[in-house]
C-alpha cells in the first residue's frame, strides 16, 4: 500500500514536471551575463531612484543591489523595460512584515518543490544505483533524465528568482567570511536563498551536463574485477572465489588488508599490475566486469579458463579518460553562463567550497611537504622490513585492526549482517555504541533506509524534512565482508550529518554543511571508530598514535591524488581540445610529476602513476579535494572530540547549517581550518613510538 501511494505522488510530481517543462520555454543570456535586453542604464537609474522615493534614501544601497542583480539576469523574453520598471517596484519590499512572509513563502515552498523533485531523481536512478535486479537500456534514459534541470529556469521564468535576487543581496566570499562572524542566522539564510539563484542556466544544458555525469558514473560503478579469474606467472590463483573488487576502491581496500597477512606482498603486487594496466588503458576490455576469462595482469595475457589456450582481446581504448573529457566539455558548455565563475575550477572552489583554490592548494602542499613524513615513511619500512614500494602509500599497519585477519573480521560480520535488512536493524544499536541517546538513535534510524548497492557505496540525503536519507551498502552473497562494513560506517556518518543538518535546521535555506569536505569529514569521524563499533579496539596512547600516524599518512596520499586531479584540469582548460589520447598522457605526466616532488623522495622511486587509479577523478568534476580537506576538518573536529560528547557536539556542528567554512569551524571547535593539529600530532607520535 505505501508503495502504491510513493508510486502516485512520484507520477503526480513527473506529470507536474512534464506539464511545466512544455509550457514553458527557457530563455538564455548571452555569454556575458549581461541581459539580452539590454536595459538602458537610464532605465535602471529610474527605477532605484523611484524605489528609493518610495522606501526612503536610508534603502537606497539594498535598492541598487536588488535592482542590478534583477538587471543582469533579465531576457528580452521577461519583458520591456517598463515591465521590468513594473516588477520592481511591485515586488521590492522594506517592510518588515512583508519580508517576513516573503521569507517564509521561499522556505516552505522550496522545500517541498526541491524535496520532492529529489524524490523523483532517486527514483529514476534507482535500477543503477541499488541492486534489485536486471538494468535495462530504458533505465538509463530515466537515470539521465534530471528533473531538477528546470528548477532555475522556470524559477526565471516565473520571476520567483527575480523576487529573491530584488530583495536580497548576493554576497561575496570575502564578505561572508569577514562581515559573517557577525551575521545572525537570518542573515545567513537570506544570503543561501539568494546564491540559489546567482546563475541562469538554460534548462537543456543543465540536463546535458547530469546525463553526462550520469553515464560516467555508471561506468565507475560497473568497473569490477573478478579476482579469482587472475593468474600469476605460475598460473596460480592467489584469491579466492567469488572475489568480485570495484576499481578502485575495493581494489585499494583489497591492497590495504593484505598488510595483516603474512603471504601478502604477492596479492598487493598484483592488484597494484591490475590498477597500472586500468591506468594506462591497458587493460583486456573482455576482463572487465567479466568470469569469461582468465588474466594474467603481468604479461597482460588472457586465457580459456581454466586452460592455457591464449584468447585474443583489445584493450580499453581509453574510456576513462573519454569520461573525463565529456564531463570537462560538459562543463565547458555552461562556464559562459557563471560570469562569476567562468570555469570549472573557479566554481569548485569559490562557490562549492567556499575556499580559494590557491587557499586549498596551499593546505594540500602543507600536507605532503611536511618533513615529518619521512619518519613515518622509515617507520613503514621498519615495520615491513623491506624496502618500500608504490601501494605503500596505502600502508594500512598503524590501525590497531591489523592485528585481525580479514578472513576473521568478515566471518564476524557476515554472521551479523547477512544482507541489508539486518544492517538496517542495527542502526539504532551502532549509533548508541558511537555515543548516541537511544532516543536520538531511534529518531536517526527512523531516518535512514538501507538499500543494496550497485557500487561500493554511498549515501545519498533527503531534500525535504518528511523524507529519508539513503544508505547504499553492498553486501555479497555470503554476509558483509570488512570492506563494505568499513565503508557502509562511513556513509552512515554521512547520513546522521544529513539528518541532522536537515531536520534539525532552522531555517530551509541553511541545510547541510558548508562543502562536501565537511560531510566527509563527518564520515571519516564515523569509520575511525569502526572497530570501536565491534568491540575489539584499544583507547591506550599507543592506538592513539597509530591513529594520528595513520591519519597524517592517509591525508598524505590523498592529496597527492586531490593535487592530481586540480592539475588535469588547469591542463585541460590550457588544451580544451584535447581528445582522449592527449588527456591520458598529460594525466601521466602529471602524476609523475606530483609523484616525483612529493612521494619519491620518501618511498625510493620515481615516475609512478598510481595516484591517478581514484575513480572520482574520473566522474566526479575534480571531486577529489574533499577528501583531503575532509581528513584534515575531521581530524580538527576529532581533536575537540577528546574533550567533548561526540553525540552532543556532532548534532550541534550539523545544526550550525551552510556557514561558510572558515566562520563554521570558528563556531564548530574554535579555530579556522588549518594542517598542524595533525602534524603536530603525527610529530608526538613519533617522538613516543622511537621511545
Amino acid at each position: 500500500m505505501i508503495y502504491k501511494q510513493q508510486q502516485h505522488v512520484l507520477l503526480k510530481f513527473l506529470l507536474i514536471f512534464l506539464f511545466v517543462s512544455l509550457v514553458i520555454v527557457s530563455c538564455t543570456p548571452d555569454h556575458s551575463g549581461v541581459s539580452k535586453m539590454g536595459l538602458p542604464k537610464s532605465t535602471i537609474e529610474n527605477v532605484v531612484n523611484t524605489l528609493v522615493e518610495k522606501n526612503g534614501e536610508t534603502a537606497r544601497g539594498n535598492i541598487e543591489i536588488g535592482v542590478n542583480q534583477v538587471a543582469d539576469r533579465w531576457n528580452s523574453s521577461d519583458g520591456t523595460s517598463e515591465e521590468f520598471k513594473e516588477f520592481c517596484l511591485k515586488y521590492f519590499t522594506t517592510d518588515d512584515k512583508e519580508r517576513k512572509a516573503l521569507f517564509t513563502r521561499f522556505q516552505i515552498n522550496q522545500e517541498l518543490y526541491l524535496g520532492h523533485l529529489h524524490q523523483i531523481s532517486r527514483q529514476f536512478r534507482w535500477a543503477l544505483d541499488v541492486d534489485r535486479g536486471q538494468v535495462y537500456p530504458i533505465d538509463y534514459l530515466f537515470a539521465g533524465l534530471d528533473p531538477e534541470a528546470h528548477v532555475k529556469a522556470d524559477a526565471f521564468n516565473s520571476k520567483i528568482a527575480f523576487v529573491a535576487l530584488l530583495n536580497y543581496p548576493l554576497e561575496s566570499l570575502e564578505t561572508k567570511n569577514s562581515a559573517g562572524k557577525d551575521w545572525d542566522r537570518g542573515k545567513w539564510a537570506e544570503t543561501r536563498l539568494a546564491e540559489e539563484f546567482m546563475t541562469r542556466l538554460p534548462s537543456e544544458l543543465a540536463q546535458k551536463k547530469t546525463e553526462t555525469y550520469t553515464i560516467a558514473d555508471d561506468y565507475i560503478a560497473n568497473y569490477n574485477i573478478y579476482m579469482n579469474h587472475l593468474l600469476d606467472d605460475t598460473g596460480s590463483r592467489l584469491f579466492p572465489q567469488g572475489l568480485k573488487l570495484i576499481s578502485h576502491w575495493g581494489l585499494r581496500d583489497e591492497l590495504k588488508a593484505q598488510y595483516a597477512n603474512k603471504d601478502g606482498f604477492a596479492r598487493q603486487q598484483m592488484i597494484q599490475t591490475v590498477m597500472q594496466r586500468i591506468i594506462l588503458q591497458e587493460i583486456p576490455q573482455d576482463v572487465i566486469n567479466s568470469e569469461k576469462y582468465d588474466w594474467n595482469p603481468v604479461t597482460n595475457t588472457v586465457y580459456e579458463p581454466g586452460s592455457t589456450t591464449t584468447v585474443s582481446s583489445e584493450s580499453e581504448p581509453n574510456t576513462r579518460y573519454q569520461h573525463i573529457r565529456n564531463i570537462f566539455q560538459a562543463e565547458r558548455m555552461i562556464d559562459p553562463y557563471h560570469p562569476h565563475a567562468p570555469s570549472l575550477i573557479d566554481r569548485r572552489f569559490n562557490i562549492n567550497r567556499e575556499l580559494s583554490e590557491k587557499e586549498v592548494e596551499k593546505l594540500l602542499t602543507s600536507i605532503t611537504s611536511a618533513p615529518i613524513l619521512k619518519d613515518i615513511a622509515m617507520l613503514i619500512q621498519e615495520r615491513l622490513g623491506r624496502p618500500l614500494e608504490p601501494f605503500d602509500i596505502w600502508y594500512n599497519g598503524f590501525k590497531p585492526r591489523t592485528k585481525y585477519s580479514e578472513e576473521s573480521l568478515d566471518q564476524k560480520l557476515g554472521k551479523l549482517y547477512p544482507d541489508v535488512e539486518s544492517f538496517q536493524k542495527d542502526i539504532p544499536y551502532i549509533l548508541r555504541k558511537i555515543g548516541f541517546s537511544p532516543q536520538k538513535s531511534e529518531f536517526l534510524a527512523q531516518h535512514i533506509a538501507v538499500d543494496p548497492s550497485r557500487g561500493a557505496g554511498h549515501a545519498m540525503g533527503a531534500m525535504m524534512r518528511d523524507d529519508r536519507a539513503h544508505l547504499r551498502t553492498r553486501i555479497p552473497e555470503g554476509g558483509m565482508k570488512y570492506k563494505g562494513y568499513n565503508i557502509a560506517i562511513h556513509e552512515l556518518g554521512h547520513n546522521v550529518e544529513q539528518v541532522f543538518s536537515l531536520n534539525g535546521i532552522d531555517y530551509y535555506s541553511l541545510n547541510g554543511v558548508p562543502n562536501t569536505a565537511f560531510t566527509e569529514a563527518f564520515a571519516f569521524v564515523f569509520q575511525s571508530r569502526d572497530m570501536d563499533i565491534l568491540g575489539i579496539s584499544s583507547d591506550d596512547q599507543q592506538a592513539e598514535d597509530l591513529r594520528a600516524l595513520n591519519d597524517m599518512w592517509a591525508t598524505f596520499e590523498i592529496s597527492g591524488v586531490a593535487l592530481t586531479d586540480m592539475y588535469i584540469w588547469r591542463w585541460m582548460y590550457e588544451n580544451p581540445n584535447a581528445d582522449p589520447e592527449q588527456i591520458k598522457q598529460a594525466m601521466l605526466e602529471i602524476t609523475k610529476t606530483v609523484w616525483n616532488k612529493y612521494f619519491a623522495p620518501l618511498l625510493g622511486m620515481n615516475d609512478q602513476t598510481l595516484l591517478a587509479v581514484y575513480s572520482h577523478i574520473v566522474d566526479g568534476g575534480m571531486y577529489t579535494p574533499d577528501y583531503p580537506l575532509g581528513h584534515i576538518i575531521s581530524f580538527q573536529i576529532e581533536e575537540y572530540l577528546k574533550n567533548h560528547s561526540l553525540a552532543t557536539e556532532m548534532e550541534r556542528m550539523c545544526k550550525l547549517g551552510r556557514l561558510s567554512p572558515q566562520i563554521w569551524m570558528q563556531q564548530a571547535v574554535g579555530e579556522k581550518i588549518s594542517v598542524s593539529p595533525m602534524i603536530h600530532a603525527a610529530e608526538r607520535a613519533v617522538k613516543n613510538l622511537k621511545q
